[in-house]
């Protein structure tokens, strides 16, 4: 600790004596520091100091080869405080400036977490009978609409019976600044677990401005706004571990989802509330966490919850193609693997492995077989299953042509007509 100390008063002389001109200049071996104005000022007041031998510390604290050392006096001599200092940046402002969008900066987190605040709400629905409350839900929710229209979590609102969402009773929206108003659910998909709630208000409502999910990386800071536990107001932060976080990987079933995976604190409660960028835009919509777990969330991506939305308005309810495939993304490595279990594998760069057809479906009557490789979908290059889902779109009953390349590099046309996924899936 006391070499510690000998070392700051060193590197404070030496930092002094650079920015006050008392060091002497060689050309070749002079260094260079950039200092704030009010530090500059600060330094060479202090420098000051040194021309009167006044010292920093006592020598008591400084090891023998620094006692009777000339340092610096303390700031008090400045004509700067160090209260004055606080809040000056390299450019001596106090703004938040970032060099770039996703850059982390002193406010960052509180700007983005202010940005969307007012938007974010309480959801709680409660079921009761005979004067007696037998179930309440709690959740969140964000307002992205100023007409009323909010985005949620359909577990939080409703209950799936026989695969159709039953509304799980009075549905209680709260806003940031206290108002309260009686929601109604307008739609409910199991699947992606969002739902959509209206409320009605005379007066416009603040609305949250909605991003792209599909330019995150894994490291990204984020930002989660909720109510849990109905603590109402409540910010976590934390960065995006995942970005494709496959729904089988969680041991899901039905129909294949990915989640943004991030460590942001997310408790009942969270449900349904915002997943955040820097820019203050919503990226996501936060959906599960794990049990027991620390820092494992899932949120939807919020370029998913649009098309839900989107399918909400055209067709009342998500329509989803089935094909009857199962698929498998290839990259370089697995392709590398495929070859050396079999010389015949098809001379691929990229493309989608089918290593199973069901019984029966659409896929199969189109002629696929196990080990085809998806080289085109719609006349259209396809490397991951996304793209197909998202060729697919909510096109049912429309054939589309596929390439597909077989063992010994055979080359097929096929051509398959999606129907309908039954919600049972």
């Amino acid at each position: 600790m006391l070499l510690r100390g000998g070392r700051r008063a060193a590197l404070l002389l030496a930092a002094a004596a650079g920015v006050a001109g008392l060091a002497r200049r060689d050309p070749d071996t002079a260094v260079y520091a950039s200092a704030s104005p009010p530090l500059r000022q600060a330094l060479s007041a202090s420098a000051d100091g040194l021309r009167s031998g006044a010292l920093l510390f006592s020598p008591l604290l400084l090891p023998p080869p620094y006692q009777g050392f000339p340092i610096l006096n303390s700031f008090a001599s400045a004509s700067v405080s160090p209260s004055d200092l606080r809040g000056q940046g390299s450019t001596g402002s106090s703004d938040d400036s970032r060099c770039c969008p996703g850059c982390l900066g002193r406010n960052s987190i509180a700007k983005a977490a202010s940005a969307v605040g007012p938007a974010v709400v309480n959801i709680s629905c409660s079921q009761g009978a005979h004067g007696w409350l037998l179930a309440e839900s709690i959740g969140s929710g964000t307002i992205i609409d100023p007409d009323g229209t909010i985005l949620t979590c359909a577990h939080v609102v409703a209950d799936f019976q026989s695969m159709k969402a039953i509304v799980r009773g009075k549905v209680s929206v709260t806003l940031q600044d206290g108002r309260e108003f009686e929601g109604v659910v307008l739609n409910a998909d199991r699947h992606s677990d969002i739902a959509v709630v209206k409320i009605k208000s005379k007066t416009p409502l603040p609305a949250a401005k909605l991003g792209s999910s599909c330019r995150l990386q894994p490291g990204d800071w984020v930002v989660a706004l909720g109510c849990p536990l109905s603590l109402q107001n409540t910010v976590t932060a934390g960065i995006v571990s995942c970005v494709d976080r496959k729904s089988s990987d969680l041991g899901l079933g039905g129909a294949r989802r990915e989640y943004l995976q991030t460590d942001c604190a997310i408790n009942q409660g969270n449900s349904g509330g915002p997943l955040v960028n820097l820019d203050g835009e919503i990226i996501g919509v936060n959906v599960m966490k794990v049990q027991n777990a620390d820092g494992l969330s899932f949120a939807v991506p919020i370029d998913s919850v649009v098309k839900i939305v989107d399918n909400f308005k055209k067709n009342g309810r998500v329509v989803r193609p089935w094909l009857g495939l199962k698929m498998l993304d290839l990259n370089p490595m697995i392709i590398s693997q495929l070859k050396e279990k079999s010389s015949t594998f098809p001379d691929v760069r990229k493309g989608v492995l089918v290593p199973m057809v069901t019984p029966g479906s659409p896929a199969e009557q189109a002629g696929f077989r196990p080990g085809d490789v998806v080289v085109e979908f719609g006349g259209k290059p396809v490397e991951r299953i996304k793209e197909i889902i998202d060729i697919m779109g909510d096109k049912v009953g429309v054939p589309f042509k596929v390439l597909v390349k077989r063992a010994n590099n055979v080359t097929a046309t096929l051509t398959v007509i999606p129907e309908e996924a039954d919600a049972s899936r």
